[in-house]
C-alpha cells in the first residue's frame, strides 16, 4: 500500500533505524520513543491492525522475541512492555499492525513509569542496536 507509512518503511522508501529484520517482520526504532530503544515490530505484509488477521501476531512473534534479546544484550533491559493498539480510540496512529517493544529497567519499574527519561538521541541508540554494529 503506497499510502501506508509502515509499508513504505518496509519497502525502504522511507528511512528508518532498523533493529532487526527477517522474512516475515521488520523492526525499527520508534521516532517518538517512550523508552530508549522503544522498537516497533511490523509484519512485512500490510494488515491494518493486530486483530484483523488471526495469524499476524504469530507471524511477528519470533521477531518480537529477537528484538527483546537485542534490547536485553545491548541496552541492559531487565523487563519489557509489549503492546499493540487497535483502532484510533486506543491510540493507533499508523494503520498497519505493529507491536511496541519497550525495554524496561529496575530503576524505573511498572506501568506507571512506561514513559521514561530519554538520555540518548535516536542515532546513538540505533548505533547500539543496529545489526550492522553486531
Amino acid at each position: 500500500m503506497s499510502d501506508c507509512l509502515f509499508c513504505r518503511i518496509v519497502a525502504g522508501e522511507v528511512p528508518s533505524k532498523e533493529v532487526y529484520a527477517d522474512e516475515k517482520a521488520f523492526a525499527f526504532l520508534d521516532v517518538e520513543p517512550w523508552q530508549e530503544g522503544h522498537t516497533l515490530v511490523v509484519p512485512r505484509r500490510h494488515v491494518e491492525h493486530a486483530l484483523m488477521d488471526e495469524h499476524v501476531l504469530a507471524e511477528i512473534a519470533p521477531a518480537t522475541r529477537e528484538v527483546s534479546h537485542i534490547l536485553r544484550e545491548r541496552l541492559g533491559a531487565t523487563g519489557f512492555n509489549v503492546l499493540t493498539n487497535v483502532g484510533s480510540d486506543s491510540g493507533q496512529a499508523v494503520f498497519h499492525a505493529h507491536v511496541h517493544v519497550l525495554p524496561r529497567h529496575a530503576e524505573s519499574p511498572g506501568i506507571a513509569n512506561m514513559r521514561g527519561d530519554i538520555r540518548r538521541d535516536l542515532d546513538e541508540v540505533h548505533s547500539l542496536l543496529s545489526t550492522a554494529s553486531s
